[in-house]
């Protein structure tokens, strides 16, 4: 499987054609979706006893599977929170493949690890944390959350024997990612709501702390704030919030997993105030950092707990952490023990272009929601729900039931034309569907919104 031939060797060149088309392509087109029964009339059976064959493989990939995708990085995929990767990134991307290096220990991976922590360097620059303060690169804002709530629950059952047979208790808002709900299952924690979508404030938290019982008291060992909700990209009181952890002794964890690359930006780091008194934050390189997916990132201001949390121990780990072997092993700090050095690609668009050129690509993403907000208001057939947040606009299509938002999505979507989904926002006691503009790529273009916003007539 491993011999050099020479259908290995054109099969590279045709992978490197395609891939230096792929990164120079000017005009993408968004990708169809097919049923499963489609696709296989089309492909046949690929995993057969003798192969199908590179060629014959790949030009199925490049004829029919490829376009059943919606490329995260098109202009006018405007929905979920897309992405970006810079062009160098992604080439970069084919480097770390190719140069097959294992990321969990020092010992095999030293220079892609330093890599690592030379982007590292800079994220954690942006939160303005104490020094000390440092992260690992994971596999996206899941596994970042879960690793930081982790280590927040082992650092608080070491405060208390009692605390290792008592289940424990988080408070966030609904508002928060669905992964801060779904982690706590993981790891058997009840969940707490400041029944908030918007932002969540001081007065709130404290309110909802004072009104646990004893029990439930004594259980909570974390709040999770939000740097930027997924929904509507907007921050909470995360200032005030970190003043009330401190003075109730309660771990402080902030989801900035799309937002936090709004840190990067000038006009709106003010915003994110506090974010530098956070024990562990969330950042997803690969939503907002233009890197290539996966590629999320956990930040600890105390690296040592995390380290105390997540180290695995085995015989045949040893050897990394012997005398010989001393340096920073990512493992040590997150859930996953085998990791790719995920970060790499960052690093490379990093040094190849500059922290200003990140700087004014997220600001034109911030620019995007403004040009998309003052559009709709000068649009008869739609309005606002609320002010553009960060990179994301919520609006409505005036005189539209939920079906209609369906049907406009999946007709746009089938024509290859645009990715934008509806969403529901708590209007009064009821949700009300509207739809959802979530702006992260540059070369998005006020033309692309007009062309969206007409399409709803």
């Amino acid at each position: 499987m491993h011999k050099i031939d020479i259908e290995l060797v054109e099969m590279t060149m045709d992978v490197m054609k395609y891939a230096i088309n792929r990164i120079s392509e000017t005009n993408p087109k968004i990708g169809k979706p097919k049923k499963e029964e489609e696709l296989r009339a089309l492909v046949g059976e690929t995993i057969t006893e003798k192969g199908i064959g590179g060629e014959f493989a790949f030009n199925l990939w490049k004829e029919h599977l490829m376009k059943a995708n919606v490329p995260i990085d098109h202009p006018r995929h405007l929905a979920f929170v897309p992405a970006s990767p810079t062009r160098a990134s992604i080439m970069f991307d084919l480097v770390t493949s190719v140069s097959s290096i294992h990321g969990a220990y020092w010992m095999e991976g030293a220079g892609g690890i330093f890599c690592e922590n030379e982007a590292m360097k800079w994220i954690v620059s942006l939160t303005g944390m104490p020094e000390g303060a440092f992260g690992v690169f994971t596999s996206g804002g899941t596994a970042a959350n879960l690793s930081a709530i982790v280590t927040a629950r082992e650092y608080w059952r070491s405060l208390d024997e009692q605390n290792k047979v008592e289940k424990g208790l988080i408070i966030t808002s609904i508002g928060a990612h669905s992964s801060v709900k779904s982690m706590a299952k993981v790891v058997d924690a009840d969940v707490l709501f400041v029944e908030t979508e918007d932002k969540m404030y001081a007065d709130a938290l404290q309110s909802k702390i004072d009104g646990l019982t004893p029990n439930q008291r004594k259980r909570l060992f974390a709040v999770v704030g939000t740097g930027g909700t997924t929904n509507a990209g907007i921050i909470d009181d995360l200032d005030g919030i970190a003043t009330i952890c401190e003075k109730e002794s309660l771990w402080f964890h902030i989801d900035a997993a799309y937002g936090g690359g709004a840190l990067a930006a000038d006009s709106v780091r003010h915003l994110f105030n506090g974010v530098e008194k956070a024990d562990s934050i969330t950042i997803d390189p690969h939503k907002w950092m233009f890197s290539p997916y996966d590629c999320g990132a956990v930040i600890y201001k105390q690296p040592e707990l995390a380290k105390k949390a997540h180290a695995q121990e085995g015989a045949y780990l040893d050897i990394f952490k012997d005398e010989g072997a001393h340096g920073f092993n990512p493992t040590d700090y997150q859930i996953q023990l085998t990791r790719r050095v995920r970060g790499l690609p960052l690093w490379f668009s990093l040094a190849m272009h500059g922290t200003d050129r990140y700087k004014e690509a997220v600001e034109r993403g911030l620019e995007l929601a403004q040009i998309a907000g003052r559009l709709i208001e000068e649009n008869p057939n739609v309005e606002l729900v609320r002010t553009p947040s960060l990179s994301c606009v919520l609006y409505r299509r005036i005189g539209w039931k939920p079906e209609d938002y369906t049907h406009w999505t999946y007709e746009n979507h089938k024509k290859g034309f645009a990715l934008v989904t509806p969403t529901k926002w708590k209007n009064g006691d009821t949700f009300e569907t509207v739809s959802r503009f979530c702006f992260i790529n540059p070369d998005t273009t006020e033309k692309d919104i007009e062309m969206i916003l007409d399409s709803m007539k």
